[in-house]
């Protein structure tokens, strides 16, 4: 049975290689085109299966069903485990059948969701976004993959920061759709509802995405858009060349700079509106609002970010890389010192915050190791680095937890929360990210 659902998920055979022309630009387009949507679209909606827990945290808290420890830890089980199986499951992208492996992981993922809308036990919502975290994990690597699979180098940074964008599109489904879900039918709704929606998207992208274009009768892409600016592509088994990925070491000193950078990222993610309504006393509607801007000009950030490296700077991602990570830190900066009352700059700063972001998670998290590692061995290169960057998010969920919940004083009875050590901890990872990243300024892209 086990070695059946190996080979459902495993990448196909090639086929004989198309002759005509034609038939080859038409059907290769034909895919490309499908594949890139599908990705942008499917990966957005993963994110709605993920960030349900960030908007329902204080229904959650005011309903008496779990305390902000209590929602630090099953925000970092959920992060772990996806860790784990960033890395894991990144190692097998580079052998399965993407359109299979990305469209039944969504699959389950919102099938997990709708039982965590239906339980109220601490156990059972760990457990439960435990497993969620594993199906969640099934999203980035495979999208990576496809994208060097179907484009070629001079293409990637453009399409690749496009894609990086769409987890954009989920947080902002999630911020304004969920908090509307939530408002006014309750917490249950915020995980429900989304769970519902992404059955029908896996549904659609299990018809839209696709394996590699060899399985298809159609040329390697570099082959196909004649872009050797990499280099030829490597003649060697996929295990050899995941081996010498692992062993460049800035792939490593990639994946603790994108730690850093996921520890302030998944600070806003995970923690802004809670910190929006308990130090600055917005209702969830007006902190949803101003989370707003960050999705947003996380897409924007994400998009200009490839075109940016690309056009200017030659598929150069070192002076883009600098620019980012400044905007990152000072957007957080300045989100911690508006005072209370001042919606338009907080929502100035949440939205400098999303476009570093943005450019940061194209970068730091994977196109910079992807662009000087074997493109076979993408997926593996995508874990590494998710794997570093969830250790980050995860830790960073329960230190949070941990430094706003020890902070809280009781005022005629209610609890007070100060988020002040909690901003200092976000901040100093942010500038740490920056420096580190620093170190690999001069790294060329190579196949």
């Amino acid at each position: 049975m086990l070695s059946s659902i190996i080979n459902f998920f495993k990448t196909g055979p090639d086929k004989p290689l198309l002759t005509d022309k034609e038939k080859i630009k038409k059907e290769y387009e034909k895919k490309r085109w499908s594949v890139f949507i599908s990705l942008i679209l499917g990966y957005g909606f993963f994110y709605t299966c993920r960030l349900g827990l960030s908007v329902a945290k204080k229904p959650i808290l005011d309903a008496g069903v779990l305390t902000v420890s209590e929602m630090g830890i099953i925000g970092s089980v959920l992060l772990y485990v996806y860790a784990i199986g960033k890395f894991a499951n990144g190692m097998l992208s580079d052998n399965a059948n993407i359109k299979r492996f990305m469209s039944i992981s969504l699959a389950f993922s919102a099938l997990v969701n709708i039982l965590f809308g239906l339980t109220t036990q601490f156990y059972l919502f760990v457990i439960l976004w435990g497993v969620n975290g594993w199906f969640q994990s099934i999203g980035s690597a495979p999208s990576v993959v496809s994208i060097c699979q179907w484009y070629s180098n001079k293409e990637r940074g453009t399409r690749y920061g496009i894609w990086a964008g769409a987890h954009n599109i989920g947080e902002g489904l999630t911020f304004v759709v969920t908090a509307f879900l939530v408002s006014y039918f309750g917490w249950r709704a915020g995980f429900i509802g989304p769970g519902i929606i992404c059955l029908f998207v896996a549904f659609v992208l299990y018809h839209t995405l696709a394996d590699r274009p060899q399985t298809y009768g159609l040329p390697h892409v570099a082959d196909y858009k004649h872009d050797y600016s990499a280099g030829k592509p490597i003649e060697a088994s996929v295990r050899t060349l995941q081996k010498m990925a692992l062993k460049n070491r800035y792939v490593w000193i990639l994946g603790l700079s994108s730690a850093l950078m996921y520890i302030a990222r998944y600070a806003i993610n995970n923690w802004a509106i809670l910190y929006l309504q308990e130090a600055k006393s917005y209702e969830l509607m007006d902190a949803s609002f101003v989370m707003g801007a960050y999705p947003i000009m996380g897409f924007i950030g994400a998009s200009f970010s490839g075109f940016l490296s690309d056009k200017l700077f030659n598929s150069r991602r070192n002076i883009p890389t600098l620019i980012y990570g400044i905007l990152q830190t000072g957007g957080m900066l300045m989100l911690f010192l508006v005072t209370p009352g001042n919606m338009i700059w907080d929502t100035v700063a949440m939205g400098l915050f999303g476009f570093g972001v943005g450019g940061l998670i194209v970068f730091l998290a994977g196109l910079i190791a992807v662009d000087i590692t074997p493109k076979a061995t993408a997926g593996t290169v995508k874990g590494l680095i998710g794997m570093f960057s969830y250790i980050g998010a995860a830790s960073q969920d329960w230190i949070s937890g941990f430094l706003i919940d020890s902070s809280k004083i009781m005022v005629a009875g209610n609890a007070v929360y100060n988020f002040h050590n909690a901003f200092y901890f976000w901040i100093g990872a942010s500038v740490l990210s920056m420096l580190l990243a620093l170190t690999v300024w001069n790294v060329k892209p190579k196949e």
